[in-house]
C-alpha cells in the first residue's frame, strides 16, 4: 500500500482483472460466473444487489435472524421494493418450513436473501437447506457472504447461488474500500436497466469492467485493491480456504474451551455456531459491566465487541485475520487477568 496506483493505468487494471478471477476460482469450479468490486464498505455491494437485481415488479423474501439480515429487508424498503420477512428471532436460524410455506404461497416472490454468518449472534446459517428449496421453487437466490466468503468453503454453482456478496476486510484479510459480488453471467445481463442508483449500478460497474479489462467507473480504492491482491496471495499460500477455515476452527474451539473453562457462556449451541465470531452471556455478577471489561481488554492488548442482540446482554469475540490458537490462549489470559468482579 506504499506505492500510489493510477485508476487508469494498464498495470493496476491488471491486478483488477487477475482479482476478479481468482474470486471466481474461490466461489466455484463452473463455469457462467463472474465478478465485480464495488467501492465501499460491504452494505454498499449488499445494496447494489438488491437494487439492481430486482426488476420493477419483483419481490424480494429475505430470511432474517439477526441485524444484517434485517438491514437487507431495510435496503429493499428504501429503494421501494416489495420486500416479505421471515423472521426467525436472533436465536434460532431460519425456519425451514416457513420458508417452503412462503414460497408455496406467494408466487409473487422472485428473489430469496439470506446472511450465511449471522455476526450478530455468530450464527451460521444452514444455506444448504435453503439454496435447495430456493432453487426447487427456481427462485433467484442471494447470499451475503460477507463474514465467510474465503474462510468457509463455499460452492456457488453446486449450491445454486445466483449472487455471493461479500468484502475485502473479512476472511479474504485484506482492508477495507470495497466489496464484491460473484454471480451468474446470465443475471447479471438480467441486471441491465435495473438499477436504482448510478453509483451503484451492478450492471454499469461490471460491463465497464468487462469491456476495459478492469477499470473501474468511478475512483478506485487503489490502495485497498493493491493491498488486496496481496492478501489473496497470502490465502494461496496458506493452503487456500480449506486450510484458512480449519485454522478459523481451530481459533474458535480454543476460545470457546478458553472462556468456558473461565466461567462464561455462550450465546448459541456449539452446532449452530460459526467458526468466525463467538456470542458470549454476561457473567452472572451484578459487578460486571461491559465498558471496564472492554476496557481492562483494550488496556491489554485486546479489543472486543458489545453485544448486538435485543433479547439479552451479550459481547462478542471474533477470531478471523492473521491470528492462531497461540493468539486466542494470549486472550484468554488477558480475559482471566480482566475479571476484576471476581
Amino acid at each position: 500500500m506504499l506505492k500510489d496506483w493510477c485508476t487508469w493505468d494498464d498495470d493496476y487494471n491488471k491486478i483488477v482483472q487477475d482479482i476478479r478471477g481468482k474470486l471466481v476460482e474461490l466461489a466455484t469450479k463452473e463455469n457462467g460466473f463472474s465478478s465485480v468490486l464495488m467501492q465501499g464498505s460491504g452494505t454498499f455491494s449488499v445494496e447494489s444487489v438488491i437494487g439492481s437485481s430486482l426488476p420493477d415488479d419483483g419481490k424480494l423474501l429475505v430470511l432474517t435472524n439477526g441485524a444484517y439480515g434485517d438491514r437487507i429487508a431495510e435496503i429493499a424498503r428504501r429503494l421501494k421494493i416489495d420486500v416479505a420477512v421471515n423472521d426467525s428471532g436472533e436465536r434460532q436460524p431460519p425456519d425451514l418450513e416457513a420458508l417452503r410455506n412462503s414460497l408455496e404461497s406467494d408466487t409473487g416472490i422472485t428473489h430469496v436473501a439470506v446472511v450465511h454468518c449471522e455476526t450478530t449472534t455468530g450464527m451460521l446459517n444452514p444455506i444448504e437447506k435453503i439454496a435447495d428449496l430456493v432453487k426447487a421453487y427456481e427462485k433467484v437466490f442471494i447470499l451475503d457472504a460477507m463474514s465467510s466468503f474465503g474462510g468457509i468453503p463455499i460452492d456457488a454453482a453446486e449450491l445454486g447461488v445466483d449472487f455471493i456478496i461479500s468484502s475485502a476486510n473479512k476472511c479474504i484479510q485484506g482492508v477495507p474500500g470495497f466489496g464484491f459480488i460473484v454471480a451468474r453471467r446470465k443475471e447479471l445481463e438480467r441486471c441491465q436497466g435495473r438499477a436504482r442508483s448510478l453509483s451503484l449500478d451492478l450492471f454499469g460497474q461490471w460491463s465497464e469492467m468487462e469491456k476495459n479489462e478492469g477499470k473501474w467507473r468511478y475512483t478506485s480504492p487503489t490502495h485497498t485493491v493493491r493491498a488486496f491482491a496481496q492478501a489473496l496471495g497470502e490465502l494461496e499460500e496458506e493452503g487456500g480456504i480449506e486450510a484458512r477455515f480449519n485454522r478459523y476452527c481451530k481459533n474458535q474451539k480454543t476460545l470457546v474451551d478458553g472462556m468456558l473453562a473461565l466461567g462464561f457462556e455462550c450465546l448459541l449451541p456449539r452446532e449452530w455456531q460459526s467458526p468466525i465470531i463467538t456470542s458470549f452471556l454476561y457473567p452472572r455478577d451484578e459487578a460486571f459491566t461491559f465498558q471496564r471489561f472492554y476496557a481492562e481488554l483494550k488496556s491489554r492488548g485486546f479489543v472486543i465487541y458489545p453485544g448486538k442482540i435485543t433479547t439479552g446482554d451479550t459481547f462478542r469475540i471474533g477470531n478471523i485475520g492473521d491470528i492462531d490458537p497461540d493468539d486466542i490462549l494470549r486472550l484468554i489470559k488477558a480475559v482471566k487477568e480482566s475479571m476484576y468482579w471476581k
